[in-house]
């Protein structure tokens, strides 16, 4: 199976999309001939390498008239249907036309055959859409990925007038959708670009297990004041996981004047509203007084409640946030018989590898306690019972 990864760092519109291919091996000749089969206006596909700060990529211009058509989804449904395409690129492009009729129904409020695409449905973004899909097709791709989408903000003119940036149709296209600002003033996700990968990607997020055989750059048109181009990576699908990561949020803080009999309690509660970790590093502060981090690792979703614990019951002034990755390991519980009772342990496992084997620290104190035996023996006692076990 072969494997794309869309690294939309700098953002995706269709012309982006149609360079990537194109730079990855899709032949312009080829191209053009096979949407030639589709009933548009007189149109030529150029292609030419480019620079982005520095980058080399594929800039793709569809040229065409000036006079440009309106047309509803119910044409263009024809058009694609009668046209000499592949099957499988038929069925491609019009799952992307009918998402973008999707969100400007809701939009516009309007049956979804009737919806008018404006700059959807002139000739350059019909090339770009319908290219995209047949060049998947020609470049043997089985599956593609992408990564979250980075959106710009500000106002756009439209068809429809001054639009805020992320455009109404992008939002609606992108529900269910990993997004982040990236603090660009301008569109860098175009309706045209959500729909494609929206329609292509089976997943968005960290790029899957394989082996990389190529990789394509595609060049927007403006200057964004970053590279402002797509990257698409070509490869050979691997028979293993990829590392399995998710997004986590670190919550910090100083402290230099809280009682220190606090911390147990502003623990407790962390733990209550959803902290993954709670941990306190010593630090001198300023004037050499002794003071103490809090540090919180939590989902991003728990954030919100996690600081209002802090700003409550710490005497801070100020928090830290900072977006990290997190990797966990497969772990699972087992009970192993000792010869003064019952101790569960933690098992971690890596790749089907076992890489920790760690008995409850609990149950190892109450049975050091009832039997006036050290815990340390407790410990191995039980981490030998239980690599016997796994064995």
């Amino acid at each position: 199976m072969s494997y794309a990864y869309f690294d939309c760092f700098s953002g995706i519109s269709g012309d982006m999309v149609l360079g990537a291919l194109v730079d990855l091996g899709l032949g312009i000749e080829e191209l053009s001939r096979e949407l030639s089969t589709l009933d548009l206006e007189p149109f030529r596909i150029e292609a030419s390498e480019v620079q982005s700060y520095g980058l080399r990529a594929t800039k793709v211009d569809v040229v065409v008239p000036d006079s440009v058509l309106v047309r509803t989804f119910a044409n263009i449904r024809d058009l694609i249907g009668s046209s000499g395409l592949p099957e499988p690129v038929k069925a491609m492009s019009l799952e992307i036309f009918m998402r973008l009729a999707k969100a400007e129904a809701v939009i516009h409020s309007k049956p979804v055959d009737q919806v008018h695409f404006h700059e959807v449905g002139a000739v350059d973004s019909i090339v770009d859409i319908v290219g995209a899909a047949y060049g998947v097709h020609a470049l043997g791709i089985s599956e593609v990925f992408s990564s979250p989408l980075p959106m710009g903000h500000g106002m756009i003119k439209t068809a429809h007038g001054s639009l805020p940036v992320p455009a109404p149709a992008v939002l609606e296209i992108l529900e269910d959708t990993p997004t982040y600002g990236r603090g660009i003033p301008t569109e860098i996700v175009t309706p045209t670009g959500a729909a494609v990968l929206k329609t292509l990607a089976t997943g968005f997020g960290n790029a899957p297990a394989m082996r990389i055989e190529k990789t394509g750059y595609g060049a927007g048109t403006k200057d964004i004041g970053v590279p402002n181009l797509l990257r698409v990576i070509l490869g050979e699908a691997l028979d293993f996981p990829a590392e399995a990561e998710e997004l986590a949020c670190i919550i910090s803080t100083n402290i230099d004047d809280m009682n220190p009999e606090f911390y147990d309690y502003v623990m407790e509660r962390l733990f209550a509203v959803g902290a993954q970790d709670v941990w306190l590093t010593p630090i001198q502060m300023k004037k050499t007084r002794p003071g103490t981090i809090v540090n919180v690792l939590c989902s991003p979703k728990d954030a919100g409640a996690l600081k209002r614990v802090l700003l409550e019951e710490t005497s801070t002034f100020g928090l830290r946030t900072m977006n990290v990755m997190k990797k966990a390991i497969e772990r699972e519980l087992i009970e192993v018989e000792t010869p003064w009772g019952s101790v569960s342990v933690k098992v971690g496992r890596e790749s089907n590898h076992v890489t920790s084997i760690s008995p409850e620290f609990s149950d190892c104190a109450r049975i050091a306690g009832e039997f006036g035996i050290p815990i340390k023996e407790v410990f191995m006692r039980a981490q030998a019972l239980a690599r016997d076990k796994l064995e």
